[in-house]
């Protein structure tokens, strides 16, 4: 049994909005079992003022700390998962790029078993980003791996698949419904759509925009585009806060037109996230890390080198929201879509004990997860500081 206390608890009030709540200790074992005093004969940890936070949900990103999840080996994915809690990550889902169906299907195959993994964050299931996209909008997903959405190729992974990226205007809707019956989340990305295809596809049931601003239709004032049928829709929408794929500006406007339930913020990152410059590779596409830039060769962004301690704090500063809330994006919002809110992604009673504790810097100082101190987050600033050189590809 634990007991945290002296921290800035961050936890719902009364009408289930984030706030803080000092003078009071979180007390947990697996599952958080109460907050208030401290428990005869727990083991006391002082957060000495620090927040105290849920733990944080990337539902995108392909890779960190030199590994990917299309690494041909469940190693890849256990480096995966013991990395991320130095970031306060204590769940995710392993993306997939546009690659050759058998190798999608061997990340899936991977993930499923992975879900069974004891110690780092937990694997949820995957993302699925791709090959289901347009050719106009690939970005740096490798374009000759692209092919028309057709569910019988899925059918067999629904049960691993949690969110599916589309091109809207390159489907059948039916497609839509048939994910919807499994609860697959179908994003809306990597699109040439106009507004009116992109509002048809969200009223068939399309509740989600993959990285909002990029690799899609922007928002024009004649020609409102995805953008515009995300903004003026409810869509859940995510925002890469690395500043470099969207700007602080962008962030800004984004948090005044949409509530703030309709975004999470994700990372993108892939590999290089944690390791430094240097080049790199991303769907079997060399990537070239300058400073907090990626780019392909031909100079297209490719994913981030962010971490999810990094793009809360971006979004922060960005747009003065409290922190609270700004910490409902990578923990209530990811998890009230997945549909698993019962079980994490706050700090009540009855959940898992997935916490993380954080100073006014976004700093981690310490993980826990299901009530498990995760010693690898401990005294770690590898997610801010780290400036070691990537080794070189032949």
């Amino acid at each position: 049994m634990t007991s945290v206390i002296n921290g800035r608890l961050i936890i719902p009030d009364d009408d289930g909005n984030f706030t803080i709540c000092a003078g009071k200790a979180i007390n947990f074992g697996e599952k958080i079992i109460s907050i208030g005093n401290p428990i005869e004969d727990a083991e006391i940890i002082d957060a000495h003022g620090q927040f105290v936070s849920p733990g944080f949900i990337n539902v995108h990103i392909h890779g960190a700390n030199g590994v990917d999840t299309m690494d041909d080996d469940i190693n890849a994915l256990k480096t995966f998962a013991n990395f991320l809690p130095s970031c306060g990550v204590t769940s995710f889902l392993p993306t997939t790029m546009t690659m050759p169906l058998d190798k999608i299907y061997r990340a899936f195959e991977r993930i499923r078993l992975a879900k069974n993994f004891s110690g780092g964050a937990k694997i949820l299931g995957a993302n699925m980003e791709g090959p289901f996209i347009s050719r106009k909008f690939n970005g740096a997903q490798a374009e000759e791996n692209i092919i028309a959405a057709d569910f019988s190729l899925i059918e067999n992974f629904s049960d691993v698949i949690k969110i599916i990226t589309v091109a809207p205007e390159e489907i059948d809707f039916e497609f839509i419904d048939r994910c919807r019956e499994k609860n697959i989340v179908v994003s809306i990305g990597h699109s040439a759509a106009d507004y009116d295809t992109a509002i048809s596809a969200i009223k068939r049931g399309a509740n989600h925009v993959t990285h909002l601003f990029n690799a899609q239709t922007p928002l024009h004032h004649r020609k409102p585009g995805i953008v515009g049928a995300a903004l003026d829709s409810s869509v859940m929408v995510e925002l890469i806060a690395d500043n470099i794929h969207v700007s602080p500006t962008a962030q800004r406007i984004t948090a005044k037109v949409k509530p703030l339930s309709q975004i999470t913020l994700i990372t993108d990152s892939f590999r290089a996230c944690g390791i430094g410059e240097g080049v790199s590779e991303l769907g079997g596409q060399k990537v070239f890390v300058s400073g907090n830039l990626a780019r392909l060769a031909d100079g297209t962004i490719a994913g981030s080198v962010a971490t999810m301690n990094t793009v809360l704090k971006n979004f922060h500063v960005n747009t003065n929201l409290d922190i609270p809330s700004c910490v409902s994006t990578v923990t209530k919002n990811p998890a009230q879509e997945l549909g698993i809110f019962d079980l994490l992604g706050s700090l009540e009673v009855g959940k898992s004990a997935d916490i993380v504790i954080f100073d006014d810097d976004f700093n981690i100082d310490k993980t826990f997860i299901n009530g498990q101190r995760d010693v690898a987050s401990n005294g770690r600033d590898k997610c801010f500081n780290n400036r070691n050189k990537l080794p070189r590809l032949k």
